[in-house]
C-alpha cells in the first residue's frame, strides 16, 4: 500500500448502468481509482479502464478519500456504509462517502449522524440524466450535506456530473431527486393519456412522438415555467405575474379544447381534468372564473 493509495484516491460501489459510466469518468484521478461490486465481471470491466479492484466495501473506504455509491436502495445502501465490511468501518477521518442511489426521505439525515461519530461525512447526491448523461459526464448531481461535506467531494463530482448543486443539509438531495422524478413521472402518466387521445383520434402516435421530443430540446419542457424563487402565490405586480397569466390562458384554452376532443373520441382523460382545474393556482395565480371542464 503505497503513500498516495492511503485515503488519496476516490472510489465508487455498485457499477451498474448508471454506477460504471459514472465510475469511468474518475478512472485518471490522480490518486486512483477503487472501485467493489458484488460482480466480479463488473469490477474487472472497470478495472480495464485504470481501476484498482478491492474485495469489499470497507477496503474501498481504507483507500479513498471520497467514495460514491450506486446501488440499488435503502437496504443495499446501508449494508454497504455499516455492514461489518461496510466502508465506515474503514473510513479514515475527514473522508466522504457519497449516496448517489435514490433512497427514502430521511435514510441520508440518519446515516450523517451515524458517520458523524467516526468524523466520516456522509452526503446524499442522487442524480438525473440517465445512462447518456452518465457516460457523457452532462448529469445533474442534487447535493445535501454540509459545506465542509461538499468540499470534500466536489471536484469528484464535477468529473461527473455538468451541473452540480448544492442543496442543503442531508437529505436535500434526495428531496430534490424525488421532487423532479414527481415531475418525470407525473409527464409519463400524462404522455400515456396524450397517446391514448391521439390514437383514438387517428394520430400516428410515433410521429408524434418525434414532434414531442423536439419541442420540449427547445422549449425545455416542463422545467421551462420553473423560474420563480417560490411556490407561494404572486401578487399581482409581480414580474413574473404576466407570463404566468399567458402561460395559463393559453393552458386552459388548450386543455379545453384537448377535453373536448377526448370526448368525441371516447377516452377518459383525468389527468387532463385536473390540470385544468389546478394549472393556475398552481402557477401561483388567482382563481378564474369556471370554465368549460
Amino acid at each position: 500500500m503505497t503513500a498516495v493509495e492511503v485515503g488519496q484516491g476516490v472510489g465508487f460501489i455498485g457499477l451498474g448502468q448508471m454506477g460504471r459510466p459514472m465510475a469511468r469518468r474518475l478512472a485518471d484521478w490522480p490518486g486512483g481509482l477503487w472501485v467493489h461490486d458484488v460482480d466480479p465481471a463488473a469490477a474487472a470491466a472497470l478495472e480495464q479502464s485504470g481501476a484498482k479492484v478491492a474485495g469489499t466495501p470497507r477496503e474501498v473506504g481504507e483507500r479513498a478519500r471520497v467514495v460514491s455509491v450506486m446501488v440499488r436502495d435503502d437496504e443495499q445502501v446501508r449494508e454497504v456504509l455499516e455492514g461489518p465490511d461496510g466502508v465506515l468501518a474503514g473510513a479514515a477521518p475527514g473522508s466522504c462517502v457519497v449516496v448517489h442511489s435514490t433512497i427514502r426521505p430521511d435514510t441520508a439525515h440518519e446515516l450523517a449522524e451515524a458517520a458523524a461519530a467516526r468524523d466520516v461525512h456522509v452526503v446524499d447526491a442522487p442524480v438525473s440524466g440517465g445512462f447518456m448523461g452518465a457516460h457523457d459526464g452532462r448529469l445533474a448531481i442534487m447535493v445535501g450535506g454540509t459545506d465542509e461535506a461538499f468540499a470534500v467531494c466536489r471536484e469528484a463530482l464535477e468529473r461527473m456530473g455538468e451541473v452540480v448543486v448544492h442543496l442543503g443539509p442531508a437529505g436535500a438531495g434526495t428531496r430534490a431527486k424525488l421532487a423532479r422524478n414527481l415531475i418525470h413521472f407525473v409527464a409519463f402518466a400524462a404522455v400515456t393519456e396524450a397517446q391514448r387521445v391521439a390514437e383514438a383520434a387517428g394520430i400516428d402516435l410515433q410521429a408524434l412522438g418525434r414532434v414531442v421530443r423536439h419541442t420540449d430540446t427547445v422549449t425545455g419542457g416542463p422545467g421551462a415555467i420553473m423560474l420563480r424563487d417560490r411556490a407561494a402565490p404572486m401578487a399581482p405586480d409581480d414580474d413574473w405575474y404576466p407570463i404566468l397569466d399567458h402561460v395559463r390562458t393559453l393552458g386552459e384554452k388548450d386543455l379545453s379544447f384537448a377535453l373536448e376532443l377526448a370526448g368525441q373520441v371516447g377516452v377518459d382523460a383525468p389527468l387532463a381534468r385536473l390540470a385544468l382545474e389546478r394549472l393556475g393556482p398552481g402557477l401561483g395565480l388567482p382563481e378564474t372564473e369556471e370554465v368549460d371542464r
